[in-house]
């Protein structure tokens, strides 16, 4: 089966009910999406497929129709997206565990809602959890990430 993940097409001979998260992290050596519980309730797998965040412990392999993004691919060290940079300006990460997950979950949120409010991002981010309870930091560093991509 062919993947486009984070821009690069790859063939990879797997079963198609194998989860994604184990097509990336086993067969791609990609490892920025987390085993986190398995079963789609922490978040630390997110990635994105054309841009929507998924959780890619229970999507099939065989069941992705678009491109993959993962944390690789979202941002780099010299040219970071505004998530990321907003992420080290307020010092989110302690741990870092569930980063990966909770920057594409961010990036993906403000996609569709480009000014939210407080309530607005506890909500979004409520489906993805963070056992340092970084959360209002997340809140700031999200906020401060929509005010950067709004350009104000």
């Amino acid at each position: 089966m062919k993947l486009n993940v984070n821009g690069n097409e790859h063939e990879v001979d797997v079963e198609p009910d194998m989860p994604l998260l184990w097509v990336l992290r086993d067969e791609l050596n990609i490892t920025g999406p987390k085993y986190g519980c398995g079963v789609a309730q922490c978040g630390a797998c997110t990635v994105h497929i054309d841009g929507m965040a998924v959780r890619s412990c229970q999507m099939a392999a065989g069941d992705v129709d678009g491109d993959i993004t993962t944390i690789e691919g979202l941002g780099t060290p010299n040219a970071m997206h505004a998530v990321q940079a907003a992420w080290v300006e307020h010092q989110v990460a302690q741990c870092g565990y569930c980063q990966s997950g909770q920057i594409m979950a961010a990036a993906s949120f403000l996609d569709v809602n480009p000014e939210p409010t407080d309530d607005q991002i506890d909500r979004a981010m409520s489906a993805n959890l963070c056992r340092c309870g970084t959360y209002p930091r997340i809140r700031a560093a999200i906020k401060t990430a929509a005010k950067n991509l709004s350009g104000a």
